[in-house]
């Protein structure tokens, strides 16, 4: 079932997502070359907990760490340890947190030092995509406008989506419905509402889109052993446009400009509804 927030919901999902938003961008101000993504995972875990909230990912189905720390051809869910960054790397760091009984998850891709020019690429288009993505979120569209709007986006710029792991809704679980792939054809899925929270999270490979994963379990690498970028945000489907949640303050998250909209949480919604899914939803799972 697919579930639609209340006002009051809405406004507890905020504070945990511009939580784990203020973390990410602590830890992307920390990635240099010589820092080891344990360092990063060590920092993550701290400020969580400081600030009363637990991580989401650790302890979840055995994941072993509180970040997903993703180097180079690692696709996602890569395992934090010992190895230093070096100069021309780029990590993505994915990050979850649970507060006050909602959870937050926030991604994105940082160039260690100087990159060329082809991964800068890589991760301005994969962001990119993200953006024309969440352009597609209001009310009435369908899941899959967000997928078509990333791949025609992504595959026009040479690029390929990865398509074994998807976007998802979240809420009181980490993992929602609907799931949302980075692909599709526009028109299918179920429909958008208000109050509808959503995890939009492009995984784009610079060479083809094929991934498996490594033995640990967990860490999926492209198959082609080319680059790969990911960036995520959370997104509320309100006053018929969309509010991207994961950004590190209230005040910065409510100004409106181009990529966001003016409205916040505060926004008058119908209390908690559920909605069965659609059965064009697609398959898997980010």
């Amino acid at each position: 079932m697919i579930v639609c927030r209340s006002a009051a919901e809405l406004e507890r999902l905020a504070r945990v997502n511009q939580l784990v938003a203020r973390v990410l961008r602590e830890l992307r101000a920390m990635v240099a070359p010589g820092v080891t993504t344990a360092d990063l995972d060590e920092v993550a875990e701290t400020r969580l907990r400081e600030a009363g909230a637990e991580p989401a990912f650790k302890g979840y189905h055995g994941y072993p760490a509180t970040i997903c720390a993703s180097i180079n051809e690692q696709v996602v869910h890569g395992i934090p340890s010992s190895r230093a960054l070096v100069e021309g790397d780029i990590l993505s760091i994915d990050m979850g947190a649970k507060l006050d009984g909602f959870f937050g998850d926030c991604a994105v891709t940082v160039p260690v030092g100087q990159v060329d020019e082809e991964a800068a690429r890589l991760l301005k288009v994969t962001e990119e995509a993200l953006y024309r993505g969440i352009d597609q979120v209001r009310a009435g569209a369908r899941v899959s406008d967000i997928g078509a709007a990333v791949q025609a986006y992504v595959e026009a710029a040479g690029f390929s989506v990865v398509r074994e792991f998807v976007g998802h809704g979240i809420g009181t679980k980490l993992h929602e419905e609907p799931q949302i792939p980075n692909y599709g054809i526009p028109g299918r899925g179920p429909r958008l509402a208000e109050g509808m929270v959503l995890a939009i999270e492009p995984m784009v490979n610079f060479g083809k889109a094929g991934v498996k994963v490594l033995g640990d379990g967990w860490t999926a690498v492209t198959r082609d052993g080319s680059l790969s970028a990911h960036f995520e945000h959370t997104v509320v489907v309100v006053n018929g446009g969309s509010r991207i949640l994961t950004t590190p303050d209230t005040d910065e998250a409510s100004k409106p400009g181009p990529r966001r909209s003016a409205s916040g949480p505060q926004a008058a919604l119908p209390p908690s509804r559920t909605m069965a899914a659609d059965p064009q939803s697609l398959g898997g799972r980010g």
